[in-house]
């Protein structure tokens, strides 16, 4: 047989097509056994305990949600759902550890609105804010309420404005740290009236809140479980709430948009998310179970005893709000001039 080179191409094409074909088809092949994998795993999700992380501290707004969806989903799948208190830097540490995380599902966030304001008052953070996590759900929200000590002698929201500008930064107002939501509630409060507190920040809600009721500081922003047997004690006096409706616990207390400042609203909310690039069946079947959970009396109670109502969501509704509450607190920073210094 004569070869020449006309023959030599044909036959070199033909095997190149063969090898081609047998790479596309391996290619199908392994791309059909990664999504059956991917399915697979969704569908025994969960096979081990599920840690849920909270980037602040023991006993907060933020975790005695993230205890009651922990207890939940625990019984609902069969498998161990735990809360882990990772607190510090405004809460970054433990938020940093959950954007380095795997992302299978079983290391998911608590956040709250610290979260938004960090992403903005923090320069050199190691995590995008808003582009490292999948979102699951929004879980709940809730107010602060503007609370001032008697002796300060105020009984609205008017007389304690007329108070602050005739005494610029005279007088204080107390927070949970640098960075918290109530030193941006206060600081956004101040800008929106057009005077000038003095912020006093303390290391965590407990100190921050006995020193208020003690009278060492005069004005303070905490939530609702705490102000209500103080308010009922006389050692506190409430003038506004945060949030752009009453709050069911204190029908009687007027907004702060109510009370002269139109548009005010500061919510403490929680949210769970998960690191970016869980599958998206695993974050669709944990915000199913959430939502029918946060649609039970029973749940919605608890939540109401720690200051909060429940505001189910989808992953994607959950996404636009940290978005828009980003953008918002980006703007109050700047326009108040909030540091964390």
């Amino acid at each position: 047989m004569i070869f020449n080179d006309q023959t030599v191409k044909k036959n070199l094409l033909s095997v190149k097509r063969k090898l081609n074909w047998q790479a596309v088809r391996a290619l199908v092949i392994l791309s059909g056994v990664s999504l059956l994998a991917v399915a697979a795993s969704a569908q025994s999700y969960p096979s081990r305990p599920v840690r849920i992380v909270i980037p602040l501290s023991s006993g907060g707004t933020t975790d005695i949600p993230g205890r009651i969806i922990a207890q939940r989903l625990t019984d609902v799948f069969g498998q161990q759902f735990f809360v882990e208190n990772r607190p510090g830097a405004g809460g970054t540490i433990g938020t940093d550890f959950v954007a380095k995380s795997k992302p299978d599902g079983y290391t998911l966030l608590m956040m709250a609105t610290p979260h938004v304001i960090t992403g903005n008052m923090y320069k050199n953070l190691t995590y995008n804010t808003l582009n490292d996590f999948a979102p699951i759900a929004r879980i709940a929200s809730g107010p602060y309420v503007m609370s001032v000590h008697p002796s300060l002698g105020v009984n609205s929201v008017k007389e304690l404005i007329a108070l602050a500008r005739a005494n610029p930064r005279k007088i204080d107002y107390v927070s949970s740290g640098n960075g918290s939501l109530q030193h941006l509630t206060g600081a956004y409060f101040a800008h929106l009236a057009g005077i000038e507190l003095t912020h006093v920040p303390y290391k965590g809600s407990a100190p921050a809140q006995q020193d208020l009721v003690a009278g060492v500081v005069k004005l303070g922003f905490p939530g609702t479980p705490i102000v209500i047997p103080h308010v009922k004690s006389g050692r506190l006096k409430p003038l506004a709430v945060t949030t752009s409706q009453r709050s069911p616990q204190m029908p009687d207390v007027p907004t702060v948009a109510e009370s002269g400042l139109p548009g005010f609203e500061s919510l403490s909310w929680v949210g769970l998310m998960a690191p970016l690039g869980t599958p998206a069946d695993i974050v669709a079947k944990l915000n199913s179970e959430i939502v029918k959970m946060l649609n039970l009396p029973e749940v919605q109670q608890q939540l109401q005893i720690s200051g909060m109502e429940a505001t189910p969501s989808s992953p994607d509704e959950f996404g636009k709000y940290l978005k828009s509450e980003y953008d918002k607190w980006g703007k109050v920073i700047r326009d108040s001039g909030a540091t964390v210094n």
